[in-house]
């Protein structure tokens, strides 16, 4: 991944316990994000004393060459946002400004922790399908605005292949959103959700408090069954 195909579009813990219905029990378990980017959810948990470990390409960069990408596109984010504004939905957040005040706010949480965060192992180079951790090494896996959002570009094997590898590593593995850029339905969520299915696993979707992108509102968690 060159980092000119990077956009920076960081989330922090509000909107990620709002999208996972993480529970104040569940933020003390062990969680690994496959795909966190330049998201505040692992600084502000290990704050809280809870531990994450995110993984994303973006993570083989510098601080200086991620704020470099910041500042080269965030302007143009928020204008492309301001264009489609009506795809989105301005409730908890009310308007493209405040969203951009909101993102940034993120990201520069995620910088101030970056440099610290990988020394610590905090923050690892790697993307899906494919991770170096142990088998459960984690008790949840959370992809947000990665699998199923791009269902375009990525073919549904490729997605089966991410979220076994997920549930191998977690016991449990939380995907959101399950939309397409486009705003409809993964086509390829039916035909995982069989497989899953097929192979032991209880399969939830359900329904989230957080909807920013329009119909965007749904969380696909996965657990295999006990016994």
């Amino acid at each position: 991944m060159k980092l000119e195909n990077i956009v920076p579009w960081g989330r922090n813990l509000s909107e990620y316990r709002s999208m996972f219905l993480l529970s104040d029990l569940e933020l003390r378990s062990k969680i690994v994000g496959c795909g966190d980017g330049p998201a505040s959810f692992n600084a502000e948990v290990t704050a809280l004393g809870g531990i994450v470990v995110s993984v994303d390409p973006l993570y083989r960069f510098s601080k200086m060459q991620i704020v470099k990408r910041i500042d080269e596109v965030a302007d143009e984010v928020l204008e492309q946002v301001k264009q489609n504004e009506k795809d989105f939905v301005w409730h908890t957040i009310p308007s493209p400004d405040a969203l951009y005040t909101l993102r940034m706010e993120a990201m520069q949480q995620f910088l101030d922790d970056y440099e610290e965060g990988k020394k610590e192992g905090r923050y690892i180079e790697g993307a899906l399908p494919d991770f170096s951790f142990e088998e459960n090494q984690f008790d949840l896996a959370l992809s947000s605005h990665f699998l199923f959002l791009y269902s375009e570009h990525l073919d549904e094997a490729f997605h089966l292949c991410a979220i076994e590898e997920m549930l191998r590593i977690a016991k449990e593995a939380r995907i959101f959103p399950l939309v397409t850029l486009e705003g409809d339905l993964s086509p390829h969520l039916e035909g995982i959700m069989e497989v899953l299915e097929e192979e032991g696993y209880d399969i939830e979707v359900m329904s989230t408090a957080y909807e920013f992108q329009q119909g965007g509102d749904k969380m696909l968690k996965i657990r295999r069954k006990e016994g």
